[in-house]
């Protein structure tokens, strides 16, 4: 599942790709770090690499789809 990560004052975002199963435990994480608990938001990709953001700088998290399901071009 994809997870794009907003910046304030950065002109890209930031994505990346964990396992599904791990959901909700990323949505508990952002609640944390959105709520003042916890001053960086950690995350671990499919790969095992640690992403840190600075909770004071998240701008939006986007949460894809479990299932992976994305389109792209035109589609009917």
């Amino acid at each position: 599942m994809d997870v794009r990560i907003g910046v304030t004052q950065a002109p890209r975002e930031i994505t990346v790709e964990v396992a599904d199963d791990e959901r909700d435990d990323l949505k508990a994480k952002v609640e944390a770090a959105l709520s003042g608990a916890t001053d960086v938001l950690w995350v671990t990709d499919k790969r095992g690499r640690d992403v840190g953001v600075p909770a004071a700088k998240i701008a939006y998290v986007e949460v894809g789809s479990a299932d992976g399901d994305r389109r792209i071009g035109f589609g009917g």
